[in-house]
């Protein structure tokens, strides 16, 4: 199965609306809580979580505390109880298609980081314990190298990063996965060779037999029709999903980068990949510009979204999306190649009174370096 055949059988929640229901009410939100508020050791069961282990109060508290569990504590072997044997784990350059190499993954990455922290920053979701829940998980890691790994001997440099992790969950456990981290910001926080890092992911790849796929046009626009005026809301549950969306197609894929400044508002903040800490609606336009001219041919295609009303005010709003395209325009990655490329991207954003006033996204620059590598190996 495809993940947008995936996509298309996440859970769905009912009616189109905005109003704030006691489910969701009674959920824990991350924002505001201390951890030791987030997975409370007495606290009752607040939402109906049939299948799932006693200690988990509701769907917000699952995710935190078992990826707590996992990757603080160190009990790598919750993974065999939280996840199903034939998991699929997606991310911008690979696949692992079994509980197995999750464990072998997390490993690895706990050999390099030992000191390694995720602090959950936004957890926003939908779905029941019926048909099974959906959950994006934004994470805030800090940790320092000091280890011997994959990446080479210890450089003892400290680092901060960004990671999305979208889930599909029933009962207790965990079948399908979508992983995007900034990368590239760690390892020039680490001061390592990102060319030599690319292409060792890119070889690795390669070996494997492994080839980057060119299907040429993406479907933006059909032959000499410009881009669809309207888009496919078909994937949203609320009125504020639906618009979100609408906004989003009029930026990324009609190229309307003024819309930003009638949808962001005037003090926004913009948290980005490589860390990047933007204010105003000038960056969120120069920022956005930046992805689209690097890949200007590129068409944005959403592939989930979910939402919840949010005790600050406003709605929260989780986007999985993709964009495909080519190296056919300059930017992070340096002069254009003409090399196909695959962005996976996760959005976090945070609307009142029908303005975004904080956004979070996550996509891999050291990913699409390796990509780019990978095509060129095949050449």
């Amino acid at each position: 199965m495809s993940s947008t055949e995936a996509t298309n059988k996440t859970p769905v929640v009912a009616e189109k609306t905005n109003t704030k229901s006691a489910r969701e009410e009674s959920v824990l939100q991350v924002e505001r809580r201390d951890f030791v508020d987030l997975v409370p050791e007495k606290r009752p069961r607040a939402q109906s979580l049939r299948g799932f282990d006693d200690c988990y109060t509701d769907i917000v508290d699952y995710i935190v505390r078992c990826t707590h569990k996992i990757w603080d504590e160190r009990d790598v072997g919750l993974i065999y109880t939280h996840y199903t044997h034939n998991c699929v784990l997606y991310n911008a350059l690979g696949t692992m298609y079994n509980r197995e190499q999750v464990v072998h993954d997390t490993l690895q990455r706990l050999v390099a980081f030992p000191e390694r922290r995720g602090m959950a920053t936004q957890v926003i979701w939908n779905g029941n314990d019926v048909d099974g829940f959906y959950t994006s998980h934004l994470v805030t890691g800090t940790g320092r190298h000091t280890q011997h790994s994959h990446l080479g001997k210890p450089t003892q440099r400290t680092f901060v990063t960004r990671t999305v992790a979208d889930c599909m969950i029933h009962e207790n456990k965990i079948y399908r996965e979508w992983v995007v981290s900034d990368n590239m910001s760690v390892m020039k926080q680490l001061g390592l060779n990102t060319d030599v890092i690319a292409y060792d992911m890119a070889k690795e790849q390669f070996d494997k037999g492994f080839r980057v796929t060119d299907i040429g046009e993406n479907r933006r626009m059909v032959g000499q029709y410009p881009p669809e005026m309207e888009c496919d809301v078909s994937i949203a549950h609320t009125d504020t999903e639906e618009q979100c969306l609408r906004w989003l197609h009029e930026i990324y894929n009609r190229r309307m980068l003024g819309k930003i400044k009638d949808v962001y508002a005037p003090n926004v903040q913009w948290h980005g990949p490589l860390l990047k800490e933007l204010y105003g609606q000038a960056a969120v336009i120069h920022q956005t510009l930046a992805l689209i001219g690097m890949i200007p041919d590129g068409a944005w295609m959403p592939q989930h979204i979910c939402s919840n009303p949010c005790d600050e005010g406003g709605t929260k709003v989780a986007v999985r999306w993709i964009m495909e395209g080519h190296h056919l325009g300059y930017g992070e990655l340096g002069k254009p190649t003409g090399e196909r490329l695959f962005v996976m991207g996760m959005s976090h954003y945070h609307i009142v009174k029908g303005k975004i006033i904080d956004e979070w996204v996550v996509y891999d620059h050291l990913a699409l370096l390796a990509q780019i590598k990978l095509g060129q190996m095949e050449e």
